[in-house]
């Protein structure tokens, strides 16, 4: 059986910054206050021409790039995203267009800020069936399109972003040994974007509501997050036959510093041997976990064969957490230049679509 090794990593973010004191311009707040209850002091926010497939795009790039592989290599690509650009098509479909992966499949998976790592399991679960050698998982968000920004409680945690990993096939061990996936709708009400589905399809009620934005019961999530972060990371650390004495890094969802911090007591671990970002990003949701992953590995931080577990949680609400043994890149003499096959990419789209087009037009004629 395969063993699935994650192999690449990239990330991408908004060039615009959001700083707390901007903020404080436009609601009632202050950069003390939210510092001391949530950690964040700026998040990136997408300008009009950002959306969660370009900025997927940039970070996928990078992760090829790390990986030596080309897109026409790619069998696969999960997009986990609680922000997707259509309810359809998938966003993970914009994306393979965009990278030119013409042998790829592709689907979204929802399943909020745990999303990344369920996207993870799935695609290491697909390789270690061997149904596929070489997978492309992605977290990205435009969040902030569905923030309140009268509404002080949530528009101060969101930002936008996206990190992408490849998960490759190897018979050398290592890689994802395992991972742990939770659910319980009944809590549902406690992190939702009410409308814009089949159930509230938008209209003049549900504009007027407000129910296009974000709504959130901070206690009750915060009670949930700090009850199962540190629950679900031993769990992935048992699955693995390993202690917190075998891990040299947990990389938790980034959406509050103090959750984070109570994760650590249940652990009983320093906060130094947690990766931690959240001041810079805000919560960026599916994310958050492979940005923070790829800014340790830039600092030297995460070096081969470092245990890793990452652990996250989320609306649904969802959590979960996935035991990692980091190798990096395969050996391969291969050199490859993502860049160019992005730009072909696009040319090869524009034939694609200029053909559809005279396809109609004859079409139209011979009718």
């Amino acid at each position: 059986m395969p063993y699935a090794h994650i192999t690449g990593w990239g990330m991408a973010v908004p060039e615009k910054v959001l700083t707390n004191d901007d903020l404080s311009r436009m609601i009632d707040t202050n950069d003390e206050w939210i510092r001391d209850h949530t950690g964040i002091r700026e998040r990136h926010v997408a300008c009009e021409n950002e959306f969660p497939s370009t900025l997927a795009v940039a970070a996928a790039v990078k992760a090829l790039q790390v990986a030596n592989l080309k897109p026409t290599d790619i069998d696969l690509i999960i997009c986990s995203t609680s922000s997707p650009e259509h309810i359809f098509p998938a966003t993970a479909c914009l994306i393979q267009d965009q990278l030119g992966a013409s042998r790829a499949g592709a689907f979204d998976l929802s399943a909020a800020c745990t999303g990344f790592i369920f996207a993870m399991n799935m695609a290491a679960q697909s390789i270690r069936s061997g149904s596929i050698k070489n997978a492309l998982v992605i977290g990205a968000e435009t969040l902030t399109r569905f923030v309140d920004w009268n509404d002080r409680n949530t528009c101060i945690l969101f930002g936008d972003g996206a990190g992408a990993f490849v998960l490759q096939a190897s018979d050398q061990p290592g890689g994802v040994l395992s991972a742990v996936m939770h659910s319980d709708g009944s809590g549902g009400d406690s992190l939702s974007l009410p409308a814009g589905g089949s159930r509230l399809p938008a209209n003049e009620a549900t504009v007027h509501e407000g129910k296009h934005y974000i709504h959130m019961d901070g206690r009750a999530v915060f009670r949930f997050a700090t009850r199962v972060m540190g629950h679900a990371a031993k769990e992935a650390l048992e699955l693995a036959g390993l202690t917190t004495d075998d891990v040299q890094w947990i990389i938790p969802h980034q959406a509050n510093y103090r959750i984070i911090e109570t994760a650590a007591k249940y652990l009983k671990l320093p906060l130094d041997r947690f990766v931690i970002n959240v001041d810079r990003y805000g919560n960026t949701s599916t994310a958050s976990i492979p940005i923070a992953t790829v800014e340790a590995i830039e600092k030297g931080l995460i070096k081969n064969g470092d245990k890793i577990v990452f652990v996250g949680f989320g609306a649904g609400l969802t959590w979960g957490a996935l035991a990692a043994d980091w190798t990096g890149p395969l050996p391969t003499e291969r050199r490859v230049h993502p860049e160019s096959y992005r730009t072909w990419a696009r040319v090869r789209s524009w034939l694609r679509r200029l053909a559809r087009l005279i396809e109609g037009l004859i079409w139209g004629r011979e009718s």
